[in-house]
């Protein structure tokens, strides 16, 4: 049986009982308390993370609204560019994935890997991210897509972008290990600047053989990774080490923290009102077109998803890197996908619609999923 990971992230234990006296966390990331009263886990938690999926809900229709009858609301984001996609959604997406590697406890990663379950853990996300759930992207893009070859294109890039970012957030919310969930971060990202565009190319000009161009530079791939982990990453660390060498760890883990915890939802939040907003109208007026996309991502996500849980279960793994595992699969590095569609094939290809679509059917689905999945580890007694 795989050895649980060191880690002493009170805030990501195995999901709440229904005892009396229990520890009870807070999802964005604060210390346990103990609750030695009959509240449930639900009324204990802040009024953000309590109606998340309320306000994710409200951020997507109030982006698609003003996208639609806003005039230039989604020409006006659109306008400035970095690494690929647009300034605003950069600002939340490093905004979001800030707070949440704060709280990775860099000065004792080394430990975790003295242990030889680490390894088979990481070969077998490695396994799962860059053979089996490319091809399942693939295979479903044919399946679902095979009179449109732009839109397959867009999805195979969704499929081949393993995620970075929003993973951390899922992670975070179903209980799951952040610390090794940043550990799976930082390796997808050196193999994003390595297979990524190989990936692609072999995907999209040798299996599928499809007509146009495809010139996937190297340095698109590293310059997306080195915004958004690099950034975050550096910001994080530097914060981690200095705070806690000039103030003390306690007041790192008990004020800082607490601080910047719910900026991570609000990074999300904003992200997903800006991605809604830019796209709201292309969404909408080509609504074939998305519904003919979302179709072939809801299956990748749920398959990916429940096989990878599945298979985790079955080898041993508990709660935290079981959950962990299945986000790390079933997410993708949707701003990488978007940047290299548009790079290639133009803002308003088929292409990049159909890479725009990825991340709008993974929030809601992700999340879904989330709630699932601490459902079954309660129903379960899954154990770490």
């Amino acid at each position: 049986m795989p050895k649980v990971l060191p880690s002493d992230d009170a805030a990501r234990d195995d999901p709440p009982s229904q005892s009396d006296v229990e520890k009870q966390t807070i999802p964005n990331g604060d210390e346990p308390i103990i609750n030695t009263s009959k509240t449930s886990a639900f009324k204990g938690l802040g009024w953000l993370d309590r109606f998340l999926a309320l306000w994710i809900f409200l951020a997507m229709v109030v982006g698609i609204l003003l996208g639609n009858f806003v005039p230039n609301t989604g020409p006006a984001l659109q306008k400035g560019k970095f690494v690929g996609v647009s300034i605003p959604i950069a600002i939340g997406l490093l905004v979001m994935m800030y707070p949440i590697l704060c709280k990775v406890k860099f000065e004792t990663l080394h430990r975790v890997f003295r242990s030889r379950d680490i390894w088979i853990q990481i070969l077998f996300s490695v396994v799962v991210n860059w053979i089996v759930a490319p091809l399942v992207m693939l295979g479903l893009a044919w399946a679902f897509l095979p009179d449109k070859g732009e839109l397959r294109e867009g999805l195979i890039l969704v499929g081949v972008a393993r995620c970075i970012a929003m993973v951390l957030i899922w992670t975070g919310l179903a209980g799951g290990d952040s610390e090794y969930c940043a550990i799976l971060v930082a390796i997808n990202s050196i193999l994003q600047m390595v297979l990524f565009a190989p990936l692609a190319l072999l995907f999209i000009k040798v299996i599928s053989r499809e007509e146009g161009p495809l010139d996937i530079s190297y340095s698109t791939v590293a310059k997306s990774v080195a915004v958004f982990l690099g950034i975050p990453l550096g910001a994080a660390i530097v914060t981690r080490f200095l705070l806690r060498k000039i103030t003390n760890p306690r007041w790192y883990d008990e004020v800082f923290l607490k601080f910047a915890a719910p900026w991570s939802l609000i990074g999300l939040l904003f992200t997903i009102l800006v991605l809604f907003a830019s796209q709201g109208k292309q969404v909408v007026h080509q609504i074939v077109s998305v519904v003919r996309v979302a179709a072939p991502l809801v299956v990748y996500f749920a398959v990916i998803f429940f096989a990878t849980l599945l298979v985790t279960h079955r080898l041993g793994f508990g709660y935290k890197l079981a959950a962990t595992q299945s986000f790390t699969a079933a997410s993708n590095n949707f701003e990488l996908a978007i940047a290299v569609a548009v790079a290639t094939y133009g803002a308003n290809s088929d292409q990049a619609l159909a890479a725009t679509v990825g991340p709008l059917i993974e929030v809601p689905v992700l999340l879904g999923l989330v709630y699932v999945v601490k459902w079954i580890g309660k129903r379960r007694g899954w154990k770490d």
